[in-house]
């Protein structure tokens, strides 16, 4: 899965420690989710766009292959 994640948070000023503060979470899941290496619960995906004023659709690219 692609992300948006860091595109959307540069344009807020945020630091990815700025990010998982704001979405309880530590450092290095916001570095895994705009790497890609990390699915996030639906729960999760939705702390991190509402934090980045988005929706989860704006924030993250759901692939063909990531749905089977």
């Amino acid at each position: 899965m692609k992300t948006r994640i860091k595109e959307l948070r540069a344009r807020q000023n945020l630091t990815q420690a700025d990010l998982a503060s704001m979405v309880e979470v530590r450092r290095e899941t916001i570095l895994f989710l705009e790497k890609g290496k990390y699915n996030p619960s639906l729960k999760l995906a939705h702390k991190v766009a509402v934090a980045l004023g988005s929706t989860i659709d704006e924030v993250f690219i759901f692939e063909e292959e990531d749905l089977h």
